[in-house]
């Protein structure tokens, strides 16, 4: 199902940029875990739209309802699917009224008509950028998952916005506090400042500009993912390809590795002499070797395109096959990373919790007693 992701921990989002509201079902989370009603909140507040000048002016407070899957009284699971709902309330449709019968530049509406012959023509409806308030809700609780079970710590950050790029930041020591004390959520103080300027003049143009996001995961264990088809990578590589605007995924040294040697980009194995844990010096692979974690940090990156919605004439057709040109109003984004970073920290997250679960299913042979063997005595 194309609005479905996931398949221990299986999520089914839903709602309409314009409509009534959205929401989420999670099946699958494991019963008694108090939910994490401060981790979702404060990640849904970083995906929220209205934080600065760098962001669209539309104001939703995105204020969670869980509908179900609570024991009544209590924040504990109950192993049954979970409910999560948020309300529209500052929409304004009216901003597309005459969209109706034209195809916006590089959105939906040209591909959603072939699709269906019908689409929402408020906001895109689901193509919007606006139905990951769902999936940042659902990551939230992924990620608590994670962290309570594992101590797994998912960081992302802005690493490039048009040509300016920052420097690597210390992927051992860095969290989210250092990510946002700039709007832009890159922890480079001069970087940051230059990818607002450069977000800014493109906005004082009418223009848009794009960018790469780099993510980590620290102390994701050996074992997790499968080879061939359901590998780790390729559900990384699904999740965050499924965001709206991403245009390129990579993991670990990702292309660059294309210019290095075997010699160079392998990663030698070593034994810790303290733990008696095998780890590797290096890291070019990003902690996935044959589709299974290797007990490194993951790291990744996901490239994003500049915003679709320009505000300044563009050429394009209407639905009766006239030549038209049109200038957008509303509220948009000028660049989707700063507001991105917490969508793909959720994606990262339900991959990894649906692969955490897998392992365990898969493993479960192991915890089985054995029938004895005729010679047993």
């Amino acid at each position: 199902m194309s609005n479905s992701f996931g398949a221990a921990f299986r999520v089914t989002t839903f709602g309409e940029s314009h409509g009534g509201g959205l929401g989420v079902i999670v099946d699958g989370c494991p019963a008694g875990h108090p939910f994490p009603f401060a981790r979702v909140a404060a990640q849904l507040t970083r995906r929220r739209p209205g934080q600065s000048k760098l962001t669209s002016p539309r104001q939703e407070a995105d204020e969670l309802r869980v509908l179900s899957g609570l024991e009544p009284g209590t924040d504990l699971t109950l192993g049954t699917p979970i409910a999560m709902v948020f309300a529209n309330s500052d929409a304004r449709s009216n901003h597309y009224d005459d969209l109706a019968e034209l195809y916006r530049p590089s959105h939906a509406d040209y591909t959603y008509d072939a699709r269906y012959g019908v689409r929402a023509v408020a906001g895109g409806g689901r193509s919007s950028a606006r139905e990951t308030v769902a999936r940042v809700a659902a990551g939230a609780l992924a990620e608590d998952l994670l962290a309570t079970l594992h101590g797994v710590e998912i960081v992302a950050w802005v690493a490039e916005v048009a040509d300016v790029v920052a420097p690597l930041p210390d992927l051992a020591t860095l969290d989210r506090a250092q990510v946002d004390t700039s709007p832009v959520r890159c922890p480079d103080p001069a970087a940051a400042q230059a990818m607002i300027a450069a977000i800014d003049d493109a906005r004082r143009e009418g223009d848009t500009v794009g960018g790469v996001i780099r993510c980590i995961a620290r102390k994701v264990p050996a074992g997790w993912g499968a080879p061939v088809f359901d590998k780790l990578t390729a559900g990384l590589a699904q999740a965050m390809m499924s965001l709206p605007a991403s245009r390129g995924f990579e993991i670990g040294d990702g292309f660059a590795a294309t210019r290095l040697r075997g010699s160079q980009h392998n990663d030698p194995f070593a034994v810790h002499p303290d733990r008696a844990q095998i780890f590797t010096t290096t890291n070019h692979s990003g902690g996935i070797q044959g589709g299974i974690s290797n007990g490194e940090t993951l790291r990744f990156a996901v490239a994003f395109k500049p915003v679709a919605t320009l505000f300044r004439p563009q050429h394009t057709v209407t639905r009766d096959l006239q030549p038209v040109i049109f200038q957008p109003r509303g509220r948009h984004d000028p660049c989707v990373l700063p507001r991105a970073v917490p969508m793909v920290e959720a994606m990262a997250a339900l991959v990894l919790c649906d692969h955490m679960l897998l392992a365990r299913l898969a493993r479960v042979a192991d915890l089985v007693p054995r029938p004895p063997t005729d010679d047993a005595t």
